[in-house]
């Protein structure tokens, strides 16, 4: 198949390009610089030149292919996660970046586009198990998302094939797990919310091989990640593998400052991803959080 992927000179856009490639697609990568195509080209795939909200140049360089991923995005990283303003280019993305994605493909001919969302945005479930007819806990933070799951329905009405997945913490060798593990190693603490709730990761490569698959997925909206663990456990897998024991937690003023922003990652959520693997036959590299999960993170 051929792939083209927006967001491809990023972390996930990467490992996703290293999945498809692996699994024998063709992947045209969407770069806005000169260093961006030769990460393209590093991960296998073959870059092009253009914006997300250039439609008439998406339109051009979507034209032939088979699926569209967009894994465009601007995700904050480190302090700068708690704070409203450095979510504006992230929400623009999610909010206007993905309905031009959607009207270019349709445009384009594209059969199908694959679009990430985050299992974050579930409402707080306590111990019951969260799949993906759980509620959805719409708020100023988690509104993006929704909006851009809401422009994969409207591809779908228009006679499309429209896969959403519904991502866990992206952990592993990226930028935020590398900030948080050097939290742990100086002592401070890197857990927010309740110790005893629940919530959701996925490594790195498993992003990847979980596009990958939903290339050929029936069309749907899916949770993917790895086994849901406490909170305290998260924590104290950061601790350790910054050298460390007991892992530590913000106190509650930090959560109020951070806002619904923060809020949205405190809530209780022991998200399930059985759908995912049952109707596709994925499942993780790393089903379990383990220190491995940290090489090549430092």
């Amino acid at each position: 198949m051929k792939v083209f992927l927006t967001g491809a000179s990023g972390v996930l856009g990467r490992a996703v390009t290293s999945a498809a490639v692996a699994d024998g697609h063709q992947v045209v990568g969407m770069v806005r610089t000169p260093r961006g195509a030769q990460l393209v080209r590093d991960s296998g795939a073959e870059p092009v030149s253009g914006s997300l909200f250039e439609s008439d140049t998406l339109v051009s360089a979507m034209r032939g292919a088979d699926v569209v991923v967009n894994f465009a995005s601007h995700m904050p990283t480190g302090r700068l996660k708690t704070l409203a303003p450095a979510w504006r280019a992230n929400d623009r993305i999610r909010m206007h970046g993905a309905g031009v994605v959607v009207r270019a493909a349709l445009a384009a001919g594209v059969p199908r586009v694959v679009q990430p969302s985050l299992s974050a945005m579930y409402a707080d479930g306590g111990d019951d198990w969260v799949d993906e007819h759980s509620a959805v806990d719409l708020s100023r933070a988690t509104e993006p998302f929704v909006v851009s799951e809401t422009w994969i329905d409207r591809f779908r009405r228009d006679g499309g094939e429209g896969v959403v997945l519904r991502l866990g913490t992206v952990t592993g060798p990226e930028p935020m797990t590398a900030w948080l593990v050097r939290r742990a190693r100086s002592g401070r603490p890197t857990g927010f919310g309740d110790p005893a709730s629940w919530t959701h990761v996925v490594h790195l490569h498993d992003v990847g091989t979980a596009v990958a698959a939903a290339l050929t997925a029936p069309v749907g909206t899916y949770n993917v990640g790895a086994e849901p663990l406490r909170r305290a456990e998260l924590a104290e897998a950061f601790a350790v593998a910054g050298g460390r024991r007991g892992g530590r937690f913000h106190g509650a003023l930090m959560t109020r400052l951070g806002g619904g922003r923060l809020e949205m990652f405190t809530r209780s959520q022991r998200v399930s991803s059985q759908l995912f693997g049952d109707r596709t036959g994925w499942h993780p590299q790393f089903p379990k959080l383990t220190q491995d999960w940290f090489d090549g993170v430092l």
